[in-house]
């Protein structure tokens, strides 16, 4: 697992990025690190992996295994980056093959080189089969194998993900998230991987980057993250309830709430009246969501759903007790 504290500016990556009105951070990942970036929408997310492959204006610096990016400017091409785009953006008139080998062409590659490469990298993406296919002939998934192919051919110093997975079915997706995570394992390079879900940022990840508002608002492991989640965002993400006093951070698991419809009496410490905003299931138990000021999540087994009449707008009490409380400051992690 990598640390975050001890990457040097020597060794991997070292960021500090402004995009006006959009983007305030910094960061650092070493060799053979994966980071996800998570946030809600609109905090800065794609705008994070655009900077750093130098496709919007940027102030700051970015420096990549001790060779600065920014001091000269350096465009996206005269950079060791390979990037996957949530539509993949292959070019449409190029067959698969030419796409996966259009990078170590302009490499300097020769043709057979470049082709023999690309096809190798197909065939590791499990799509050598339709290397002389065009994009337009693709699935969703067949065309994000062709655009991993293409990112990891060159063997870049960085590896911009965003989004992957997106729009693709269940099965499809969880498919090539085994397939990624195998090459990233064997990836010497950093990866940024760009995601809304917490299944990616707690398998495909040794470390995770918070943005929220534009801004970093954690970073530190996949495990200190998700048991400590600074941000309303991320408790979701992960399953929690997150209560802000000021300068701490209190949380707790939806199993941990006790649903009622008259005031709590007894050792609970913690309490609040709401309304059920929405009741689904989840495993074997029916996941409320109630707005309570703030709003939180309470699991309760389905005979108690029966038994006390729950539903989208009932009156209920909430109560936690002390002990199943965690507490910290926040930004811990």
């Amino acid at each position: 697992m990598a640390d975050h504290a001890m990457t040097t500016a020597a060794a991997g990556l070292t960021a500090d990025l402004h995009v006006a009105g959009r983007l305030r951070a910094r960061l650092r990942a070493r060799p053979g690190e994966t980071m996800a970036v998570i946030g809600p929408n609109g905090a800065g997310k794609t705008t994070l992996l655009r900077a750093l492959a130098g496709l919007v204006d940027v102030e700051g610096s970015i420096e990549v295994d001790g060779d600065s990016w920014t001091a000269p400017p350096r465009l996206i091409r005269e950079r060791s980056l390979g990037f996957v785009f949530q539509d993949q953006s292959l070019f449409p008139h190029l067959s698969a093959l030419t796409n996966v080998a259009f990078g170590l062409r302009t490499r300097g590659l020769s043709r057979r080189e470049a082709e023999a490469r690309a096809h190798d990298w197909l065939a590791r993406l499990g799509v050598a089969d339709l290397a002389a296919r065009r994009p337009r002939e693709l699935s969703g998934g067949q065309a994000q194998r062709v655009a991993i192919a293409r990112a990891l051919a060159p063997e870049p110093a960085l590896l911009l993900l965003d989004e992957p997975f997106s729009g693709l079915d269940v099965g499809v997706a969880t498919a090539l998230r085994l397939e990624l995570g195998r090459h990233l394992a064997a990836y010497d390079g950093i990866a940024l991987l760009v995601t809304h879900h917490a299944i990616d940022a707690l398998t495909l990840a040794d470390t995770v980057l918070v943005l929220d508002e534009g801004r970093v608002a954690q970073a530190g492991t996949a495990h200190d993250v998700a048991a400590r989640p600074a941000t309303d965002h991320v408790a979701r993400l992960v399953g929690l309830n997150v209560i802000r006093e000021q300068e701490t951070v209190r949380s707790f698991s939806p199993s941990a709430v006790t649903v009622s419809l008259g005031e709590p009496e007894g050792s609970a410490r913690h309490r609040w009246h709401g309304r059920v905003l929405s009741a689904v299931p989840h495993g074997d138990a029916v996941r409320l969501l109630v707005d309570a000021g703030p709003e939180l999540l309470a699991d309760v087994t389905p005979s108690a759903i029966a038994e006390l009449g729950l539903a989208p707008g009932s009156e209920v009490w909430l109560s936690v007790k002390e002990t199943a409380v965690l507490t910290y400051a926040t930004g811990s992690g």
